[in-house]
């Protein structure tokens, strides 16, 4: 009879062969396919369940179960009539090669600076609502800033509207009691998206719905960074500091593409029938044009990174960066350093003090490549700001749930709006000059001086900029 211990040896060989061969030919990344080959083969058993749980790219293969897209949307198409003029142009090109829907005119957008202005607007907009409320969003705080929206939408419902609540299934868990059982006594229809179970087995946290949407009547829409709940108030309930952050309203044709991103993300999370998407509203005199942006795992991989690096690319004058967690990818970092070669003005403002201080230490790691190039980076004082902006030379500014780092880029499912011109813009670029003149300079003198145990454990940090 075989010696089972020879078996169980050729066994765990086959194994971690088997999964290298995995990695070898499925990683795009020659030093993470390296990494992980080398895990493999030298770290029996081990390295190769740390690859099935952590490397092999089942997110890309779910995506592809779940991106069935229900509701129709139209082809890409680069042959409609050109709405931007001048050296922007090529990005509503680009935008229209990548994104199904098309760049529609006349949106009236309205920025909307923290909790303090966002939620008394959202829900106005909730009250006013007679077909449909749509609501997604990453975290939902039942309490206090939280249960004015619960009460709202029950109100909403009881009058006949149609009202649907869309919670990310890890994001739930940020807060207590959970959403969705409140909300389900207030008889508010709620689902989870991708929650974890046991039976089936599916725990994993990628694949997050990071995005967040409010659409009412198919007219107004909101999106940008902010969760339900205090933390987005600068001064909280229970008298605590929040964070400063931004939104966005928009009236006009663009909230149909908003309420057609919830109407699919509804259906992939719950198989459930659902109505057809709103006729778009008639474009508003003066309005901006502006188009959503899908990104996520599966067949809308990589797209807002193709956008941002065009749209850096294209600058004539002034490019500026906000946002919470910064960790851009290599063509990123190449489009930002080209800008600033080229006598643009390229500014980063990031919080000073980070929620995630792992994250801060990972983006200090890489902060020496672009302020030698002549970038300039920004650290703003507290409280912590979860504001995400890309300005472009006071004529483009693209807002949404994305931060700059692989988990927003990569394995979470996020939303963008494109925004061309109008007072929205010349508002978000007065916004951040004001950021400007309160942040403090970062320079190469102060990352290069850093001790060795703090540079040693940035950069420790900074290797595991893939997964956080």
């Amino acid at each position: 009879m075989p010696d089972t211990t020879i078996i169980t040896g050729i066994a765990i060989a086959l194994f971690d062969i088997g999964v290298a061969v995995h990695a070898l030919t499925h990683k795009r990344d020659p030093r993470s396919a390296l990494g992980w080959c080398a895990a493999c083969l030298f770290i029996p058993l081990a390295g190769g369940i740390a690859y099935l749980i952590f490397g092999m790219n089942r997110v890309q293969a779910r995506a592809r179960l779940v991106r069935r897209r229900p509701v129709a949307e139209p082809t890409p198409d680069n042959s409609t009539s050109s709405l931007i003029d001048g050296p922007l142009a090529p990005l509503e090109r680009l935008s229209n090669a990548l994104q199904a829907w098309p760049l529609v005119p006349g949106n009236r957008v309205e920025p909307l600076f923290g909790g303090e202005r966002a939620f008394p607007a959202m829900l106005a907009a909730i009250e006013a609502a007679r077909e449909r409320v749509y609501l997604s969003t990453y975290i939902f705080d039942a309490r206090h800033s939280g249960a004015r929206f619960i009460e709202a939408l029950s109100d909403a419902r009881q009058r006949g509207v149609d009202v649907r609540v869309l919670i990310d299934g890890i994001g739930e868990k940020y807060s207590w009691p959970r959403a969705r059982k409140v909300l389900g006594k207030a008889d508010v229809p709620v689902r989870l998206f991708g929650p974890p179970t046991l039976l089936p087995p599916s725990i994993h946290i990628n694949l997050r719905n990071h995005r967040k949407i409010l659409v009412t009547d198919g007219r107004t829409g909101f999106a940008g960074g902010m969760n339900i709940g205090d933390r987005q108030l600068l001064r909280q309930a229970s008298g605590k500091t929040g964070s400063r952050d931004l939104h966005f309203q928009f009236d006009g044709p663009v909230a149909a593409q908003l309420e057609t991103v919830f109407l699919n993300d509804w259906h992939e999370a719950t198989g459930e029938p659902h109505p057809d998407p709103s006729t778009p509203a008639a474009p508003l005199p003066g309005g901006s044009p502006c188009r959503v942006l899908t990104d996520g795992p599966g067949v809308d991989l990589d797209k807002l990174t193709h956008v941002i690096t065009g749209a850096v690319s294209l600058a004539r004058h002034r490019v500026a960066v906000m946002t919470p967690y910064f960790l851009p990818p290599r063509e990123l970092v190449g489009a930002l350093i080209a800008a600033a070669l080229r006598g643009v003005a390229v500014d980063i403002l990031l919080p000073g003090e980070n929620n995630l201080p792992i994250v801060h230490w990972a983006s200090r790691n890489g902060l020496w490549e672009l302020l030698q190039r002549g970038v300039r980076v920004w650290y703003q004082p507290p409280p912590f700001d979860h504001s995400k902006l890309l300005l472009i030379d006071d004529h483009f500014a693209l807002v949404g749930s994305a931060n700059l780092d692989p988990r927003s880029l990569r394995l979470n499912f996020e939303l963008a709006v494109e925004i061309h011109g109008g007072p929205v813009v010349a508002e978000a670029a007065a916004h951040v000059d004001e950021r400007l003149a309160l942040a403090d300079p970062v320079t190469l003198p102060q990352i290069a001086g850093r001790s060795l145990p703090v540079h040693i454990r940035d950069a420790v940090a900074w290797l595991f900029s893939p997964y956080l």
